[in-house]
């Protein structure tokens, strides 16, 4: 995870740009796992950590309506995490984690039921992930996951041509290992 994170850390550090975190079930994981990297305060601007529905509204700015009609475990609602997120910390890009953790389900969705969100200028990625494993394990990869999805999503928005790309992708079996 560090190794991501300092990859990731790296890539943006080299064009200046700024990163933002929202974590709902991650708890303050990805910002953890960001600061463990020396010279991470160049990149990463802070976090909010949204566990209740409340503080995504009021904090994050997702609407009301989406947590109402789509959930919080959700494309939409972590899409809109991550908009909130990079506004209110004025960064080039934010990421966005928010589902079930475990041990059981919840609202309809089994544990381990997964939305990240990559938001920048000119990318927006989502991914889903069906994850298997006890609740840290669960927590583990998905801040591997979300990192993973940023440096993808940074190199395709340097590599692509400009405009607005929205990538959705569905992890479909994933495993969550201990250790």
């Amino acid at each position: 995870m560090t190794t991501t994170a300092a990859r990731v850390l790296g890539l943006l550090g080299a064009t200046r740009d700024t990163l933002a975190v929202a974590e709902s079930l991650t708890g303050g994981l990805v910002a953890a796992a960001l600061t463990d990297v020396a010279g991470s305060s160049e990149v990463l601007l802070g976090g909010v950590v949204a566990y209740s529905p409340q503080v995504k509204i009021s904090v994050l700015g997702v609407p009301a309506a989406v947590v109402a009609e789509r959930g919080v475990v959700s494309r939409e609602c972590a899409l809109a995490m991550a908009d909130g997120a990079r506004r209110q910390l004025g960064a080039d890009w934010a990421v966005a984690t928010t589902g079930v953790a475990g041990p059981g389900p919840s609202d309809g969705h089994p544990a381990g039921t997964v939305h990240l969100a990559v938001v920048g200028e000119s990318r927006r990625a989502h991914r889903v992930l069906n994850l298997h494993g006890d609740r840290q394990a669960v927590r583990t990869a998905t801040v591997t996951a979300v990192l993973a999805l940023l440096e993808e999503t940074v190199l395709d928005a340097r590599s692509g041509p400009g405009g607005t790309v929205d990538i959705s992708s569905h992890d479909g079996d994933g495993r969550a290992e201990e250790g």
